[in-house]
């Protein structure tokens, strides 16, 4: 049985993106054992797919900010002797940062990751045994794909990605929310206001599925997502403002959905990961390389892209000819 840690840390939609990697891995080995090293923020994320056997979190973000408490490094040391416990057939590093690079160091086995000409921090390859070159000109599903399988001896895949999270749907909390049957999620929150699509397009996009017949159902995660949330649900007939859902909780919600759409946020990779079909609409951000990625089940498509305002016309023809297992559902929207 190989032994293999996945570092990838952060983001969101990164560690995303790492997720059919753990797919690839098991097709090769069926019986290997997949650990993950992530920053404790994303720790929900790879702790949803049930083939992930170890989830070791870091906290390097607060770290910083509290260098010279004992606590901190008593967190330090807990992690580094956790992931020192076994040996690994492998350490590979996804992520391709000096931090993630030095992290990995602490676990026991041979590290393998990007070269200095396929990493943005040329300085973090002096930490790997084993160096790979992988274009940057492809997408971030792809790159992290192909690094796993040349650590791994395998022929770098070229099918659709497998995010391996339809399992949580089984597995979700009882008390979990049902949606109506005929629903559709709004991605509305981002990380950066720069990114936002504004409230009057959100609105018109509620009013346009209201009149199909469908229900606009807008999650949240803070007070002022909560607030925007509320402003275009008041404009659009039974747009439904979800209660403060957890991950696991999400993971459980959204395949209930027709289809997604989302600003540039790391749910909207979330929604394609749960092989729901998703347009993501970028604003401030270009998508080419970091784009939301479809899965085998439900694509996505990008649109948009820096200082681009798709308008609600262009949304709705993209919802419209998303790829689908099931065309006919979208086919009338």
């Amino acid at each position: 049985m190989k032994r293999i840690l996945m570092v990838k840390t952060t983001s969101m939609g990164d560690v995303i993106h790492a997720l059919p990697a753990v797919q690839d891995i098991l097709q090769h080995y069926p019986d290997a054992q997949i650990d993950w090293l992530v920053e404790e923020s994303f720790a929900d994320i790879p702790r949803l797919h049930p083939h992930v056997h170890q989830v070791f979190s870091v906290a390097v973000r607060r770290w910083r900010k509290q260098l010279f408490r004992c606590d901190t490094w008593h967190e330090v040391r807990a992690v580094k002797r956790a992931l020192a416990a076994q040996p690994y057939d492998a350490v590979i590093d996804v992520q391709g940062l000096v931090k993630s690079a030095w992290i990995a160091g602490w676990a026991r086995g041979p590290r393998h990751g990007y070269d200095a000409q396929s990493i943005r921090e040329p300085l973090a390859s002096r930490f790997y045994q084993h160096r790979y070159a992988i274009s940057y000109q492809q997408h971030a599903v792809t790159r992290i794909r192909t690094l796993v399988a040349l650590s791994l001896g395998y022929a770098a895949p070229n099918d659709l990605p497998d995010y391996g999270l339809r399992e949580t749907q089984a597995t979700a909390d009882s008390t979990t929310l049902t949606l109506a049957p005929k629903s559709w999620i709004a991605l509305h929150a981002t990380s950066r206001d720069s990114k936002l699509w504004p409230e009057s397009h959100w609105i018109a996009l509620g009013q346009h599925y209201a009149e199909q017949g469908l229900t606009m159902c807008l999650p949240w995660a803070s007070a002022v997502e909560k607030n925007r949330a509320e402003r275009i649900a008041l404009k659009v007939p039974q747009a439904l403002v979800l209660p403060k859902l957890s991950l696991q909780q999400l993971a459980s919600v959204m395949p209930q959905a027709r289809f997604a759409v989302g600003v540039d946020t790391g749910l909207s990779h979330f929604a394609a990961a749960l092989d729901v079909p998703v347009v993501a609409v970028y604003t401030d951000t270009d998508p080419g390389l970091t784009g939301v990625a479809g899965g085998r089940k439900a694509a996505a498509i990008n649109l948009g892209g820096k200082q681009q305002v798709p308008d609600t016309a262009a949304v709705i023809a993209a919802v419209t000819s998303v790829p689908t297992a099931d065309p006919a559902s979208l086919s009338q929207l």
